[in-house]
């Protein structure tokens, strides 16, 4: 009876949350793909930088948007996976290694956000 409970709860969360939720996602990638422009550019490539700008911005604005759309608790924790995303940017567009540290890392990044994203009653 608990575990029947206890996925509607799931389903519920998910389901209240679920437009914020995607919003974040883009925000998150948004926000990380901002600063691997900047890296891009430098300190000699002005439309790089701009275009790291805007996506950043782009990111900002896309959070702030996501909190009307689930709870606070839930969704601002949906932030780190910017790190993921940096993680992967770095792996396929700048050949970064990915050491056992780095995936141990990302591993807890994901299960931490899906506890929390999952965690609203």
């Amino acid at each position: 009876m608990k575990r029947g409970i206890r996925l509607n709860r799931l389903i519920s969360s998910i389901n209240k949350n679920k437009t914020g939720m995607l919003i974040m996602v883009f925000s998150a990638l948004a926000s990380a793909f901002g600063q691997y422009f900047w890296k891009l550019a430098g300190t000699n490539n002005l439309l790089l930088l701009l275009v790291g700008f805007a996506l950043y911005g782009i990111g900002a604005l896309c959070m702030i948007t996501a909190f009307r759309f689930g709870s606070f608790s839930v969704l601002h924790p949906m932030q780190t996976l910017g790190y993921v995303f940096a993680l992967f940017i770095g792996l396929f567009f700048l050949n970064e290694a990915l050491t056992p540290q780095k995936a141990i890392g990302v591993m807890f990044i994901l299960f931490g956000v899906a506890m929390i994203g999952v965690g609203d009653e």
